[in-house]
This record gives structure tokens, C-alpha cells and sequence, in this order.
């Protein structure tokens, strides 16, 4: 088992120590907000002052922070942690940021002599807390075989996507294509009541046929077929309608960057953003869309 210092307590993150922790691993564990630590600790982590304290002593370092600015603070410019850590510290970052800050922190990391592999993770608050991510990381083989087994603790499907940055560059794509195919289903379900079509038999016939999807069939984002989705709940969130903004927002950065058309992506962005900037929205869960899409 490992000594891990954990950065980052928030909905995510906090889920995550407790997996670490009845896995058998021991977490020191740093945030800003004080009720996140406190969450941490009566899980069985032990509380660290700052960031720096969190990661002394670990032999694995793990952040889950909210972007890409706030890994290079953590890491490189203000707590300095890759130049604090012990020699042959492992370092995991599984926070959604862009590629690029993600290539540049492993490569500071690199020059220091440490392993570091980016992980974003995919299952939202619910995976988070089962235990049943997805992490899909990016960096040298060896980095990614030790950092493995400690992924196992918080995870279902361990995916190495292939040198830095590729973990990030898999995350973009893959929340690209759920914003678009949860559009899509929102739009298929509204013309479907339009037409006097009832949901339930909407339902049980595409989801075998050539246009079920995990946002349908997993996730319908109308109340009824499936009773685990948000749907059923007034849409609370499991990965919300900011974190999908987020993402989107990543997803055209890096198509701008790469020179990559991307027009439903593109317009699967505005439709989140003006939908966010309304009341409460952004904390709803992002299956939530299809409001947006029936009242325009």
C-alpha cells in the first residue's frame, strides 16, 4: 500500500480518497475548503495544511483540481510541488485541463527526474463514489504501469491513450461527442411527445435500434425510462451543466489549436453556455439540456 497525498476534495476528489483509503492506501489530503478536509478526514485521511504538506511525504501524488491554471500553480508556479516531492514521487494529475498545460507540467515533472501521467476520469459523482471510473491517461509506459494499480482503487477501466497529453486529448473528445449525442436525443424525445409519441415506447424501440446511445439508454433525459437518470430526480447532477460547459469550451480550444472542424461541437457549446448563464442551470446536471432545447 501507498503513502498518497491527495490535492483536491471537491465532489470528485473527495469520493475519490474514500476509495483510497478502504483500498488500503494512506492520504494526506489538501483543499481550500475547509468542510472538503473535514469530509476527507472522517473518511480516515489525514489533514495536510497546503499542498505542499500533502505531498512531502507521499510516495504518489494525486491532484483533481478544476483547471488547467490551477495544476500549473499547484504544480510548477506557486506551491511548487513537482521541486517539494521526494526523489521517485509518482504524480498524477486527474483533473480535465487542456492538452497543453497537461504536456507542459509532465515535461517540468520529466526534467526533475519524476513520473507523471495525466488521468481525467469519466463516470461523474456517481462513478466517483462506486469506485467505477474511467481514467484515461497519458504518459511513458512506465509512468502509466505504476501509476496503474493505484488507479485500480478508484476505477473500473484503466486506459493508457499513449504519450502526455493523449489521456486529456481522449477526455475532450469523448465529453465532445456526449454533448452532441445528448442534444440529439433531447431533439429525438421533444419531437417524439410533438408527435404524440410516448416516451416509454419511443424508448423501448431505439434503444435497439441503430441510434441508442449511452445518453439514451443509460441516461434518457426524460423522466420515465430510465429511473437512475437525473431525469427522474429534477435532473440533479451527477456531472453537471458547468462541467460539460467546461468541457465543450476545452474541446473547441483544442480543435482551434489543431485545425479541426468541429460545427455540431461548436454549437453543442453555445446551446450549453446560454443554457448555464440562466438561474440555477449550471449546477443541474447536464442531461438538463433538453430544457433549453424545448423553451427555444
Amino acid at each position: 500500500m501507498s503513502a498518497i497525498g491527495f490535492i483536491g476534495l471537491g465532489n470528485m476528489g473527495g469520493p475519490m480518497v474514500t476509495n483510497l483509503i478502504e483500498a488500503g492506501h494512506s492520504v494526506a489530503a489538501f483543499d481550500l475548503v475547509p468542510d472538503a478536509v473535514a469530509r476527507a478526514v472522517s473518511a480516515g485521511a489525514s489533514a495536510a495544511d497546503n499542498a505542499v504538506a500533502a505531498a512531502a511525504d507521499a510516495e504518489v501524488v494525486i491532484t483533481m483540481l478544476p483547471a488547467g491554471a490551477h495544476v500549473r500553480s499547484v504544480f510548477i508556479d506557486d506551491d511548487k510541488v513537482i521541486a517539494a516531492v521526494k526523489p521517485g514521487t509518482l504524480l498524477i494529475d486527474s483533473s480535465t485541463i487542456d492538452v497543453t498545460t497537461a504536456r507542459d507540467v509532465i515535461a517540468v515533472a520529466a526534467d526533475k527526474g519524476l513520473d507523471m501521467i495525466d488521468a481525467p476520469v469519466s463516470g461523474g459523482i456517481g462513478g466517483a463514489a462506486a469506485g467505477t471510473l474511467t481514467f484515461m491517461c497519458g504518459g511513458v509506459d512506465a509512468a502509466f504501469k505504476r501509476a496503474e494499480p493505484i488507479l485500480m482503487a478508484m476505477g473500473k477501466n484503466i486506459f493508457h491513450a499513449g504519450g502526455p497529453g493523449r489521456g486529456q486529448a481522449a477526455k475532450v473528445c469523448n465529453n465532445l461527442m456526449l454533448a452532441i449525442e445528448m442534444i440529439a436525443v433531447s431533439e429525438g424525445f421533444l419531437l417524439a411527445e410533438k408527435l404524440d409519441l410516448d416516451a416509454q415506447k419511443l424508448w423501448d424501440i431505439v434503444s435497439t435500434a441503430t441510434s441508442q446511445c449511452w445518453a439514451m439508454t443509460s441516461y434518457c433525459p426524460v423522466p420515465g425510462p430510465v429511473p437512475s437518470s437525473p431525469a427522474n430526480n429534477d435532473y440533479a447532477a451527477g456531472f453537471t451543466v458547468a462541467m460539460m460547459l467546461k468541457d465543450l469550451k476545452l474541446s473547441q480550444e483544442a480543435a482551434a489549436s489543431a485545425d479541426a472542424n468541429t460545427p455540431l461541437g461548436a454549437h453543442a457549446t453555445q446551446l450549453y453556455d446560454s443554457f448555464a448563464s440562466l438561474g440555477d442551470n449550471a449546477e443541474l446536471d447536464f442531461s438538463a439540456i433538453i430544457r433549453q432545447i424545448r423553451d427555444s
